[in-house]
């Protein structure tokens, strides 16, 4: 029997996980998407609490849940909570706490969800909390990555855009130093990678460099991961100087290496031109998709101690 190390657990950042917890996580994707297990949720309640507004993730983790045969209870925004009415986070995640079996929960403010992780036994799962962290979107990408070059070691990256406020870079950074990922840095200088993410790359012997355009880099990489300015996070002056920077056309993948993947963790707003839709690059639509099968995976791995396809030996 192969031990579920991730039964009862939380997920609140990505260096919190080692990377057979990574790779089981991976396994169990690839497991449930080839084939679907609709009762490993069956009597379970899922606490969907959403501060902050979301598409994909909230409706992934959804349609995760109940495609599993779990149970949601939970809000897609806070305008119709007590918090409204000046009640803490605190206070009103001991309540939800109490009536589910699991909580996912995205927030504003960094920290938010382990704050909530600290208060109560049941497991969490960080859905994304402010510019800090955003886990399990990073394992989305690293599955889709796997899934689209049959390997992780070895693979050459480009992260454009906002380096500097994107918390699934953040995160997907962090999975990269266990892994044998040559990083291309590209964005404004005003959005470059924070220093402490840059020490952490050298710390763990991740070869990175940073680069202004995407022509200097569309030649060497296997993936582009593209990400948007987050607009939320800037002024409007910021705003109208970075937004026409960094748009990837049709006509830049010209030369691109024939494996070559493009991901972005959605929404895009401009960078990525739609005619790039109509190219073999394109992969953030799959890539989307794939975020069901991966909170599918950790819904089930953290909720139950076995899995039927774990009864193989180890």
């Amino acid at each position: 029997m192969i031990e579920n190390r991730l039964y009862g657990r939380d997920i609140i950042s990505t260096r919190e996980l080692d990377l057979s917890q990574i790779e089981q996580i991976l396994q169990t994707t690839s497991a449930l998407k080839a084939q679907p297990l609709p009762d490993l949720l069956k009597g379970k309640i899922i606490a969907h609490c959403f501060f902050e507004p979301s598409t994909r993730t909230r409706l992934s983790f959804e349609t995760a849940t109940l495609r599993l045969g779990g149970n949601v209870i939970g809000f897609s925004n806070d305008e119709s909570l007590s918090i409204k009415k000046g009640e803490t986070l605190y206070d009103t995640m001991q309540v939800i706490a109490n009536y589910a079996d699991l909580l996912i929960i995205r927030h504003r403010q960094e920290g938010a969800a382990r704050l909530v992780a600290d208060m109560t036994t049941k497991p969490v799962i960080n859905a994304g909390d402010g510019a800090n962290q955003h886990p399990t979107q990073a394992l989305v990408d690293l599955f889709t990555i796997y899934e689209c070059q049959n390997r992780l070691d070895g693979l050459a990256l480009a992260l454009v855009g906002d380096l500097k406020y994107s918390r699934t870079i953040h995160s997907f950074l962090e999975i990269c130093t266990l892994y044998d990922i040559r990083l291309f840095l590209v964005a404004p200088d005003v959005l470059t990678l924070p220093e402490n993410f840059c020490n952490l790359l050298k710390k763990k012997g991740v070869r990175f460099s940073f680069h202004q355009s995407l022509e200097e880099v569309v030649q060497k990489v296997d993936i582009l991961y593209m990400t948007r300015i987050q607009q939320e996070r800037l002024n409007e002056a910021e705003n109208k100087k970075l937004e026409k920077q960094l748009v990837l056309t049709q006509a830049i993948l010209a030369n691109a290496k024939p494996n070559l993947k493009i991901l972005h963790p959605l929404p895009r707003i401009s960078e990525i031109d739609i005619s790039v839709d109509h190219t073999p690059f394109a992969h953030y639509f799959e890539q989307a998709a794939n975020g069901v099968y991966v909170r599918q995976a950790l819904l089930a791995l953290l909720l139950n101690k076995e899995l039927p396809f774990m009864s193989q030996s180890s």
